[in-house]
Protein backbone atom coordinates (compact mmCIF):
# COMPACT_ATOMS: atom_id res chain seq x y z
CA UNK A 1 0.00 0.00 0.00
CA UNK A 2 2.74 2.42 0.99
CA UNK A 3 4.61 1.47 -2.11
CA UNK A 4 1.76 2.09 -4.29
CA UNK A 5 1.40 5.67 -2.85
CA UNK A 6 5.06 6.44 -2.95
CA UNK A 7 4.82 5.31 -6.62
CA UNK A 8 1.61 7.47 -7.37
CA UNK A 9 3.47 10.69 -5.63
CA UNK A 10 6.47 10.20 -8.00
CA UNK A 11 4.14 9.84 -11.05
CA UNK A 12 2.26 13.06 -10.06
CA UNK A 13 5.60 14.92 -9.29
CA UNK A 14 6.85 13.95 -13.13
CA UNK A 15 3.75 15.10 -13.91
CA UNK A 16 3.41 18.63 -12.38
CA UNK A 17 7.80 19.23 -12.36
CA UNK A 18 7.07 18.63 -16.56
CA UNK A 19 4.50 21.17 -16.72
CA UNK A 20 6.98 23.96 -16.63
CA UNK A 21 8.16 26.00 -18.61
CA UNK A 22 11.26 29.02 -19.19
CA UNK A 23 8.81 31.21 -19.20
CA UNK A 24 6.85 30.81 -15.93
CA UNK A 25 10.46 30.13 -13.94
CA UNK A 26 10.78 33.40 -12.63
CA UNK A 27 7.30 33.53 -11.00
CA UNK A 28 7.91 29.93 -9.30
CA UNK A 29 11.54 31.01 -8.03
CA UNK A 30 9.70 33.98 -6.57
CA UNK A 31 7.02 32.29 -5.01
CA UNK A 32 9.60 29.99 -3.17
CA UNK A 33 11.48 32.36 -1.70
CA UNK A 34 11.36 33.23 1.67
CA UNK A 35 11.16 36.98 1.24
CA UNK A 36 7.54 36.30 -0.38
CA UNK A 37 5.83 34.86 2.93
CA UNK A 38 8.25 37.40 4.93
CA UNK A 39 6.62 40.44 2.95
CA UNK A 40 3.31 39.31 3.31
CA UNK A 41 3.35 38.98 6.81
CA UNK A 42 4.82 42.36 7.62
CA UNK A 43 2.75 44.25 6.15
CA UNK A 44 0.37 42.48 8.12
CA UNK A 45 2.10 42.57 11.73
CA UNK A 46 2.20 46.37 10.86
CA UNK A 47 -1.57 46.73 10.30
CA UNK A 48 -1.42 45.13 13.62
CA UNK A 49 0.73 47.39 15.21
CA UNK A 50 -0.87 50.30 13.96
CA UNK A 51 -4.45 49.32 15.78
CA UNK A 52 -3.09 47.06 18.83
CA UNK A 53 0.11 49.15 19.96
CA UNK A 54 3.46 47.48 20.71
CA UNK A 55 3.04 45.71 23.55
CA UNK A 56 0.26 43.21 21.89
CA UNK A 57 2.30 43.50 18.88
CA UNK A 58 5.47 41.86 20.54
CA UNK A 59 3.30 39.11 21.87
CA UNK A 60 2.33 38.26 18.29
CA UNK A 61 6.21 38.51 17.11
CA UNK A 62 6.80 36.16 19.59
CA UNK A 63 4.09 33.90 19.05
CA UNK A 64 4.23 33.80 15.45
CA UNK A 65 8.25 33.29 16.06
CA UNK A 66 7.20 30.07 18.26
CA UNK A 67 4.89 29.05 15.73
CA UNK A 68 7.89 28.96 13.09
CA UNK A 69 10.08 27.59 15.31
CA UNK A 70 8.36 24.77 15.97
CA UNK A 71 6.85 23.78 12.67
CA UNK A 72 10.39 24.07 11.14
CA UNK A 73 11.84 22.12 13.83
CA UNK A 74 9.46 19.41 13.45
CA UNK A 75 9.77 19.57 9.59
CA UNK A 76 13.30 18.59 10.40
CA UNK A 77 12.81 15.96 11.95
CA UNK A 78 10.44 14.13 10.08
CA UNK A 79 12.95 14.30 7.32
CA UNK A 80 15.39 12.68 9.08
CA UNK A 81 13.08 10.44 10.47
CA UNK A 82 11.80 9.36 7.17
CA UNK A 83 14.86 10.17 5.21
CA UNK A 84 13.15 10.39 2.01
CA UNK A 85 15.40 11.79 -0.87
CA UNK A 86 14.68 15.13 -2.38
CA UNK A 87 13.65 14.41 -5.74
CA UNK A 88 16.57 16.01 -7.48
CA UNK A 89 18.69 13.75 -5.03
CA UNK A 90 16.42 10.71 -5.76
CA UNK A 91 18.70 8.43 -8.96
CA UNK A 92 15.29 7.30 -10.18
CA UNK A 93 13.87 10.61 -10.60
CA UNK A 94 16.92 12.79 -10.80
CA UNK A 95 17.29 12.41 -14.49
CA UNK A 96 13.84 12.75 -16.18
CA UNK A 97 12.69 16.13 -14.27
CA UNK A 98 13.13 19.46 -14.44
CA UNK A 99 15.54 21.30 -11.63
CA UNK A 100 14.53 25.17 -11.56
CA UNK A 101 17.00 25.91 -8.55
CA UNK A 102 20.91 26.30 -8.86
CA UNK A 103 21.30 23.65 -6.64
CA UNK A 104 18.79 21.05 -5.21
CA UNK A 105 19.18 21.77 -1.51
CA UNK A 106 18.86 19.34 1.58
CA UNK A 107 19.40 15.44 1.22
CA UNK A 108 15.46 14.79 2.92
CA UNK A 109 11.86 16.15 1.51
CA UNK A 110 9.36 14.51 3.65
CA UNK A 111 8.20 16.90 4.65
CA UNK A 112 7.93 20.12 3.38
CA UNK A 113 9.20 23.28 5.82
CA UNK A 114 8.26 25.86 3.38
CA UNK A 115 4.67 24.15 2.83
CA UNK A 116 4.38 23.64 6.89
CA UNK A 117 5.72 27.48 7.80
CA UNK A 118 3.58 28.69 5.31
CA UNK A 119 0.12 26.79 6.19
CA UNK A 120 1.04 27.77 9.63
CA UNK A 121 1.16 31.29 9.17
CA UNK A 122 -1.79 31.74 6.87
CA UNK A 123 -4.03 29.73 9.13
CA UNK A 124 -2.80 31.79 12.47
CA UNK A 125 -3.26 34.92 10.55
CA UNK A 126 -6.56 34.06 9.08
CA UNK A 127 -7.68 33.13 12.74
CA UNK A 128 -6.16 36.60 13.91
CA UNK A 129 -7.94 38.76 11.15
CA UNK A 130 -10.92 37.06 10.41
CA UNK A 131 -13.36 39.99 12.21
CA UNK A 132 -12.30 42.62 10.53
CA UNK A 133 -10.88 40.92 7.33
CA UNK A 134 -12.88 37.96 6.96
CA UNK A 135 -11.94 37.45 3.07
CA UNK A 136 -8.35 37.71 3.97
CA UNK A 137 -7.84 33.75 4.38
CA UNK A 138 -8.81 33.51 0.86
CA UNK A 139 -5.11 35.66 -0.30
CA UNK A 140 -3.23 34.40 2.61
CA UNK A 141 -4.59 30.35 1.43
CA UNK A 142 -3.80 30.93 -2.20
CA UNK A 143 -0.22 32.65 -1.24
CA UNK A 144 0.39 29.48 1.22
CA UNK A 145 -0.88 27.13 -1.75
CA UNK A 146 1.34 28.78 -4.14
CA UNK A 147 4.65 28.75 -2.21
CA UNK A 148 3.79 24.92 -1.54
CA UNK A 149 3.50 24.26 -4.67
CA UNK A 150 6.47 26.46 -6.11
CA UNK A 151 8.32 23.37 -4.33
CA UNK A 152 7.38 20.43 -6.87
CA UNK A 153 7.60 22.92 -9.54
CA UNK A 154 11.35 24.15 -8.85
CA UNK A 155 11.96 20.22 -8.36
CA UNK A 156 12.68 19.79 -4.94
CA UNK A 157 9.51 18.08 -3.16
CA UNK A 158 7.13 15.62 -3.98
CA UNK A 159 3.15 16.25 -3.84
CA UNK A 160 3.10 14.38 -0.76
CA UNK A 161 5.70 16.06 1.32
CA UNK A 162 3.42 19.54 0.01
CA UNK A 163 0.39 17.93 1.69
CA UNK A 164 1.63 16.53 4.88
CA UNK A 165 3.97 20.32 5.65
CA UNK A 166 0.20 22.30 4.47
CA UNK A 167 -1.50 19.79 6.89
CA UNK A 168 1.07 19.71 9.98
CA UNK A 169 1.77 23.59 9.65
CA UNK A 170 -2.68 23.90 9.47
CA UNK A 171 -3.12 21.95 12.72
CA UNK A 172 -0.53 23.26 14.53
CA UNK A 173 -1.10 26.71 13.57
CA UNK A 174 -4.79 25.84 15.20
CA UNK A 175 -3.13 24.35 18.06
CA UNK A 176 -0.92 26.83 18.71
CA UNK A 177 -3.68 30.25 18.11
CA UNK A 178 -5.97 28.58 20.75
CA UNK A 179 -2.87 28.21 23.48
CA UNK A 180 -1.73 31.98 22.32
CA UNK A 181 -5.00 33.31 22.25
CA UNK A 182 -5.59 31.98 26.24
CA UNK A 183 -2.11 33.74 26.89
CA UNK A 184 -2.94 36.44 25.74
CA UNK A 185 -6.08 36.64 27.78
CA UNK A 186 -4.29 36.72 30.70
CA UNK A 187 -1.53 38.90 29.93
CA UNK A 188 -3.55 41.45 28.75
CA UNK A 189 -7.12 41.26 30.12
CA UNK A 190 -8.44 43.79 28.49
CA UNK A 191 -7.93 42.92 24.78
CA UNK A 192 -8.59 39.89 22.79
CA UNK A 193 -5.74 38.38 20.39
CA UNK A 194 -8.02 39.53 17.30
CA UNK A 195 -7.67 42.50 14.79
Amino acid sequence: MLEQLLDWDVTLFLYLNGLGTSFFDPFWMLMTHKATNFAVYLVLLFWFYRFKGVKQTLFLLLSVGALILVTDQVTNLFKYGFERLRPCHDPEVQNVMRLVKSSCGGLYSYFSGHASNSFALATYFSILFSTRFPKLKIILFLIAACIAYSRVYIGVHFPLDIVSGALFGTLWALCFYWISSRVFDRLFSDAVLEF
